[in-house]
């Protein structure tokens, strides 16, 4: 089922037959019907946790190492939080992308922009969200793919957590081997896509 949603590019009355073909994010490029690839990548736990205090609950230098191999050369497109948490600022080899609905924000080697829908817009090659929670949960609907790593880790008072992905929504198409870390941490990646 699509979701209709009007931008403000959109003429204001529109026909019942053109509001049914709305595709959010232009997913759908207009000379063609087919679609636009979105990505994500998140790290997460059994629970869906992602975050805790504004941070990562874990240190995991393999699934860096692996979030920099998917995502080099690709936009990432961001919320604030997830900006300011990064220790370095900006992700080298990538073009950095802040939403936030403040007009007076600014991110230091970062594009900013008010939706999602307009940083995706922006986009010419395949756009990778990358967090936070609100960023996540705002895409997904239309992401067309999704790299996780399922990380075997408890955490106490966590505070942001990745949307439930229904199965009846999508495929798994790769599950990896169970690894541990140098940190002890086990781990391993999965890829999913939208059905």
């Amino acid at each position: 089922m699509e979701t209709s949603i009007l931008f403000p590019s959109d003429p204001d009355k529109i026909s019942e037959k053109d509001h049914l073909q709305l595709h959010p994010f232009s997913i759908y490029n207009s000379s063609t019907s087919r679609g636009r690839e979105l990505r994500a990548i998140v790290a997460m736990n059994r629970e869906g946790v992602i975050g805790k205090d504004g941070d990562l609950p874990w240190h995991l230098p393999e699934d860096l190492r692996h979030f920099k191999e998917l995502t080099m050369g690709h936009p990432v497109i961001m919320g604030r939080k997830t900006w300011e948490s990064l220790p370095k600022r900006p992700l080298p080899g990538r073009r950095n992308i802040v939403v936030s609905r403040n007009p007076d924000f600014h991110a230091e080697g970062a594009e900013v922009f008010p939706s999602i829908e307009e940083a995706v817009e922006a986009c010419r090659e395949v756009p990778f969200i990358i967090g936070g929670e609100q960023i996540y949960r705002a895409a997904l609907p239309f992401c067309t793919r999704i790299f996780i790593t399922e990380v075997d880790a408890e955490v106490e008072g966590a505070d942001a957590f990745f949307p439930p992905l229904p199965s009846q929504d999508w495929d798994e198409t790769e599950r990896g081997e169970e690894m541990v870390s140098k940190t002890g941490m086990r781990y391993r990646f999965v890829t999913k896509i939208k059905k």
